[in-house]
Order: C-alpha cells, then sequence, then structure tokens
C-alpha cells in the first residue's frame, strides 16, 4: 500500500501570497488547496509593485492564508510530510516573509524544510495536471524571466536561449501602461487585441534573425513608446494592443523554431516535448501560435492549467514533493537569494554591447 505523501507549499516571491497544499497518492499528484491572495490594489496607484508594500502585505496576510488553505486541503498540520518554500528568485524582502515562514512551520512540526527554485515552479507546474516526463524543452515566460531551457530532470536544466533585456511578461506590462491601461495591464492586452487592427502599426522585432533563440523585447517597448502620441482615443489603444500581440506571436513563432533546432541537436533521438509555462502562458493567442509552431515541427506541446501559469504556491509545492521523494531537504540557515538562477552554468546575457 502506497503511502500518501502531503507537501505544504508557500510563494512569496513578488505580490502574491500564496499557500498550498499538494498530495500524491498512489503515483497521483491532487492540488488540495491553492490559496493566492494579490495586491493588485495595493500597487494598482503606482503603476507596479513596490517592493516594501509588497513585503508588509505578505506579512499581514500569509499565516491567514495558510489557515485558509490548510482548512479548504481538510488536512490537519501534522499529517503535512515536509514544508517547501520559494528561496529565489525574487525581491528579497518578499522572499524573506514566505521562506521565513516556512522554516518556522516545518521546525515546530519537526517535518523537513525544502527550499524551492521560483522558477523550476513554473517549469514543472504542468505535472500538476499531465502525466509530464522527462526531458522536454521549456519555454519560461513570465514577469520577470523569458528563458528556453533543455530540461533532463529534476535540478537538470541547460539553458539554450534567454532574453537579453526585458522578460516578456514585463514587456506586455511596460506597454500597457504606455497605452494607458490600468496596472496590471498585461493580461488585458489579449483583451484590448480582440477589438483591433493587428496591421495597423508596424513594429520591430529586435534579433529577430541573430542571436539563436535569444530574444529582445526593450526595442519593441521603446517604438511602443513613439507611437504614444498617435493613441487619441480607445480604438487606437485596440489597434496598438493588437499590433503588439502580433508582433510577439510572430517573434516567439520564429524564436520557437530556433529554439527546436538547437534542442535537437544537443539532444539527439530525445522526445519532442514542448512545455510553455509561467504567467504569459495563460496568454490564449501565444498559445495557440506556439501550438502551431510545435506541430510544424512534431513536437508536443504541453502547457499548465491556466490557473498554475501565474505565481501560485501549488508549483512550489509539486517541486517540494519531487525533492521529497529524493530526500533533498535543505538545512533551516539557508538564504533567499533574489537571483536563483536555474541553470548556474549559464552566460549573463543582459544589457548593451552583449555578443550573441
Amino acid at each position: 500500500m502506497n503511502k500518501k505523501i502531503t507537501i505544504l507549499g508557500i510563494e512569496s516571491s513578488c505580490d502574491e501570497t500564496a499557500v498550498s497544499v499538494v498530495q500524491e497518492e498512489n503515483g497521483k499528484t491532487k492540488i488540495l488547496s491553492n490559496i493566492v491572495s494579490s495586491q493588485f490594489d495595493i500597487h494598482r496607484e503606482f503603476g507596479g509593485v513596490v517592493p516594501e508594500l509588497a513585503a508588509r502585505a505578505h506579512v499581514e496576510k500569509i499565516d491567514l492564508i495558510a489557515e485558509k488553505a490548510i482548512s479548504e486541503s481538510k488536512i490537519n498540520f501534522d499529517d503535512i510530510d515536509a514544508v517547501a518554500a520559494t528561496a529565489g528568485p525574487g525581491l528579497i524582502v518578499c522572499l524573506t516573509v514566505g521562506l521565513n515562514f516556512g522554516k518556522t512551520i516545518a521546525a515546530s512540526l519537526n517535518k523537513p524544510f525544502i527550499a524551492v527554485n521560483h522558477l523550476e515552479g513554473h517549469a514543472l507546474s504542468p505535472k500538476l495536471n499531465t502525466n509530464l516526463e522527462y526531458p522536454y524543452l521549456l519555454l519560461l515566460i513570465s514577469g520577470g524571466h523569458t528563458q528556453y531551457l533543455s530540461v533532463e530532470g529534476l535540478g537538470n536544466y541547460k539553458r539554450i536561449g534567454t532574453t537579453i533585456d526585458d522578460a516578456l511578461g514585463e514587456a506586455f506590462d511596460k506597454t500597457a501602461k504606455i497605452i494607458g491601461i490600468e496596472f496590471p495591464g498585461g493580461p488585458k492586452i489579449e483583451k484590448y487585441a480582440e477589438q483591433g487592427d493587428k496591421n495597423r502599426f508596424n513594429l520591430p522585432k529586435p534579433i529577430l534573425n541573430k542571436g539563436g533563440c535569444n530574444v529582445s523585447f526593450a526595442g519593441l517597448k521603446t517604438a511602443v513608446l513613439r507611437i504614444k502620441s498617435e493613441i487619441k482615443n480607445e480604438q487606437d489603444k485596440f489597434d496598438l494592443a493588437a499590433s503588439f500581440q502580433k508582433t510577439i506571436e510572430e517573434i516567439l513563432y520564429e524564436k520557437t523554431k530556433k529554439a527546436f533546432e538547437i534542442y535537437l541537436e544537443e539532444n539527439k533521438n530525445q522526445t519532442r516535448t514542448f512545455v510553455v509555462a509561467g504567467g504569459v502562458a495563460s496568454n490564449k493567442r501565444i498559445r495557440n501560435k506556439l501550438e502551431i509552431v510545435s506541430k510544424e515541427n512534431h513536437f508536443i506541446t504541453i502547457f499548465p492549467d491556466p490557473s498554475v501559469c501565474s505565481d501560485n504556491a501549488a508549483m512550489i509545492a509539486m517541486v517540494g514533493l519531487e525533492k521529497f521523494k529524493k530526500k533533498q531537504f535543505d538545512n533551516l540557515d539557508l538564504p533567499a537569494d533574489p537571483r536563483l538562477p536555474l541553470d548556474a552554468n549559464a552566460k549573463f546575457l543582459k544589457g548593451a554591447g552583449v555578443e550573441l
């Protein structure tokens, strides 16, 4: 008889306070609870996340969110086998709140503590709703990160492409702010695009034909800023949003084709599985475009359920579950790391003058 494994996951890397209970029984994983408290109302007037305010909100809410997660899961704290918490990357003042909270619970229950890389949470998030197996090619697209990675196994990542400036989610958020869409505007771009003319504005596609599957979005954002003076009414906003959405889709289409080539060159005879994860993976039009390029190149595309695309604690608990089975536990004195990478050997590619 297989024992149930129950993991408490905690996430506080940015502006979501999240706690989740994930359980595996007889090889099947189930989310028992996944509570996320967002801070949109706190940061809206500033047009972006203010770290100090975000950290304060985490401190005020995290114990209540944890109690709600335990209550909804119908378990007791004593039923937990281990506690997993995000250790990085993220905002250091925010990471510290969830990390210390997780350590405290683990110590009080005398249960193992597991530090989790936030990006690995996104990477493994499809395991919450699919039978995803290693190896696979991963496109991680979120507010803080845009990377193509070859995933060989738990903790085994090789980056083959990255943004040299803005992350894709950041580009969406900044473009929305320029257009005049209320924070958080990034997710609203897609809705605006549905009512616009995608061919009205001709926007640039930086480094489209060079740099392998590395990407750049800063120039695209600058182009939107220059067009801002032409925005006179709501229809203009719809048209610019549609043009931006279309441009992003075209960039990802071409760069993903290149990523497929690089992945197959380095991983001959590997299964052709392509995983797209992170907050931007909930964009339906981007999903559709990536499914098209995948089919054309004979890859199977796997997405997380939309409910676990953006920051959440279920994905952190999922990594905790995988690490628990391998007995990969951490000491309670482990510090938060705001720049924690998935591939520690990857070359730094940021800023002007980067050689591609």
